[in-house]
C-alpha cells in the first residue's frame, strides 16, 4: 500500500517537475561531468518532504526503492550525496518552486472559496557551524498560505523574514489569485477596510471579521456567512 502511494506521488511529482523546469528528454543523472537534471533534483526534494525525513535519511530510504528511483530516471548508483542535494536546493530559484506549487494545485478542482492564515517557523535549530559558514542569521520565517477550503490544496504561499503586516501580505496573495476566487476568509488580523474594498473590486467576497470596538463592528460580524467563515480554520491545520 505504501509503495503504491509513494509511486503515484512520484509519478505526479516527476511530471510536475518536468513541466516546471522544461526538462523533458533530459537525462536525470550526470553524464560526462555534468550535473543532475533540475527536474530530478526537484523530484528528490519533493520526495524528501513526502517521506518527512532529513536529506541523508531520505536518500538512504530511496536507495532501497529502485522502482521509485526509476520513475525519476535514476539508479541506485546515481543517488547523490546528501550535501549535493542541499547545494542543489540552494541553486534552484524560488520561481521554479512557485510553478510547481501552482501546477500541483491544478491537480485539484478548486471550489473558489479560500482561507488565509500565517504560521511562524522557528529556524534557530540550524547548527552553529552551518550558521557561521553560511552567515545564516534567520531566526523566524513567517509563512502565509492561501488554501482552498474544500480540497485543502495550497493555492499560494508567501514567505518573509521581515516585518510586514498581515493585511499587506494578504492583499499580495489575494491579488495574484483573485481571478480564481469567489470568497476569501481570514481572521481579525486581516481587518482592514481597504483590503475588503480591494477584494470586492476584484470580484472576491471578503469574509474577514472586524475587530470589535463599536456596536457596528458586531453587526458586520453577525452578517458574515458562518458556514463559509467556519472553514477558515482549515488553513490553520494544514500540514505544510
Amino acid at each position: 500500500m505504501f509503495m503504491s502511494k509513494i509511486s503515484r506521488f512520484t509519478e505526479n511529482v516527476v511530471t510536475l517537475a518536468k513541466n516546471a523546469v522544461g526538462g523533458r528528454g533530459e537525462v536525470a543523472a550526470p553524464q560526462g561531468g555534468g550535473g543532475f537534471a533540475d527536474y530530478a533534483i526537484v523530484s528528490l526534494h519533493c520526495l524528501r518532504i513526502y517521506l518527512e525525513e532529513s536529506y541523508r535519511e531520505a536518500l538512504d530510504l530511496l536507495s532501497e526503492m529502485p522502482q521509485i528511483l526509476a520513475e525519476i530516471g535514476l539508479e541506485k548508483a546515481d543517488i547523490p550525496d546528501h550535501s549535493t542535494l542541499v547545494k542543489a536546493f540552494d541553486r534552484i530559484k524560488m520561481k521554479v518552486w512557485r510553478v510547481v506549487l501552482r501546477l500541483s494545485a491544478q491537480l485539484h478542482e478548486p471550489s473558489g472559496h479560500a482561507a488565509m492564515d500565517a504560521t511562524f517557523f522557528d529556524c534557530e535549530n540550524a547548527s552553529k557551524h552551518y550558521c557561521r559558514r553560511t552567515n545564516y542569521r534567520v531566526q523566524t520565517l513567517k509563512t502565509t498560505a492561501l488554501v482552498d477550503t474544500e480540497t485543502q490544496a495550497v493555492l499560494d504561499v508567501h514567505c518573509t523574514t521581515g516585518k510586514r503586516h498581515d493585511t499587506q501580505l494578504g492583499w499580495q496573495l489575494a491579488r495574484r489569485n483573485a481571478g480564481e476566487l469567489h470568497s476569501l476568509a481570514a481572521d481579525k488580523g486581516y481587518d482592514w477596510k481597504r483590503l475588503r474594498e480591494k477584494l470586492r473590486e476584484e470580484g472576491v467576497r471578503p469574509l474577514i471579521k472586524h475587530r470589535e470596538f463599536r456596536p457596528i463592528d458586531h453587526a458586520h460580524n453577525a452578517r458574515i456567512d458562518a458556514a463559509l467563515y467556519g472553514q477558515r480554520a482549515l488553513s490553520e491545520t494544514h500540514p505544510f
